[in-house]
């Protein structure tokens, strides 16, 4: 059983923000590039058996013009345009099918569901690859891809992703552009918190046991995987720790958190050694926008599961009435 600080030290712990020298140059930078390109985003129908939604299987241009994959749902009944829920996905693994996706459309909500590039797994299988090499060995997973350079890192690129996903929902005439929100656990939750921070007018963000956030603690507290690579690769690499984390800290969750507005609902387990609750905290206290927080006492990684969804769901519709 793995077990964090305190819950009364939790309650007010609010670590210093690990912020890089130039960190807004570099997003700036990162998605002025990224904008470059035509984003390009395409919606083609297909009968995925789901008489009650319209199903697209949906591709844009993300980082580098690199095709990224998804699924976009909408309710046939429902008058639009409609608020719309851009989901992304846990670590390892893929977009799966379209009817693993079917909570939001089935609350009301357009759906847009964005592969993660390079991951995909034999129970989520995957759509969309990774183009891009690294020009430093790794272990591996994702987490050492490019990690000694903030431009080459995997995360650099996943995040932009992400910040283009949001971009091609509000394209589509089915949404409402202004009432788009940002969801995702785990390593969706470490996207979802990260184009909070970065993309502006978003109505909503659902952030449950977010990874890649007070980066520097977790990899001191856990050895549970994602973390465990970071941990494993520095192991080896003894005189690049410094440049290594100096590469995380402008991927860290807190740095995002401090510069988001959307109203927001955080989840956090107290016995989650994958993405430790004093990680999760963290965030939340450091997140400047509107927010609450659901804590489950008892819970590791899974955090609150389907309870958690309920009060997601609870949360949506207070937001959008």
């Amino acid at each position: 059983m793995f077990v964090d600080l305190p819950l009364d030290q939790l309650r007010s712990y609010r670590p210093p923000l690990p912020e890089p020298d130039g960190f807004d140059a570099f997003w700036r930078r990162t998605l002025d590039e990224a904008g470059t390109y035509d984003l390009d985003a395409r919606f083609v129908e297909t009968d995925a058996g789901l008489s009650l939604l319209h199903t697209y299987d949906m591709e844009f241009s993300g980082f580098g013009g690199h095709r990224i994959r998804g699924w976009f749902l909408v309710p046939r009944e429902a008058p639009g345009p409609l608020p719309c829920v851009v989901q992304y996905l846990g670590y390892g693994g893929g977009r799966l099918h379209p009817q693993d996706w079917l909570l939001w459309p089935a609350s009301g909500y357009a759906a847009l569901v964005m592969d993660t590039r390079g991951q995909s797994g034999p129970n989520r299988p995957g759509d969309t690859p990774d183009p891009v090499g690294s020009p430093h060995p790794g272990v591996p997973g994702k987490m050492t891809q490019g990690l000694l350079d903030p431009d080459d890192y995997y995360y650099r690129r996943v995040y932009t992703d992400g910040v283009r996903a949001v971009a091609a929902a509000r394209g589509h005439a089915a949404v409402d552009a202004e009432r788009v929100v940002v969801a995702g656990g785990s390593q969706g939750g470490a996207i979802a918190l990260a184009v909070a921070g970065l993309v502006r007018g978003l109505a909503g963000a659902l952030i449950d046991v977010p990874f890649l956030t007070h980066v520097r603690r977790a990899v001191e507290i856990t050895d549970e995987g994602p973390y465990g690579e970071l941990a494993r690769y520095l192991a080896g690499a003894r005189t690049q720790v410094d440049a290594a984390l100096h590469t995380l800290d402008h991927f860290d969750g807190l740095n995002f958190a401090a510069r988001a507005s959307a109203p927001a609902l955080f989840g956090t387990a107290l016995r989650d050694p994958v993405t430790p609750a004093s990680t999760g905290f963290a965030a939340y206290h450091h997140y400047a926008g509107a927010k609450e927080l659901r804590l489950w006492r008892f819970n590791g990684h899974e955090g609150g599961g389907g309870h958690q969804r309920t009060e997601e769901m609870r949360f949506l519709g207070k937001l959008f009435g």
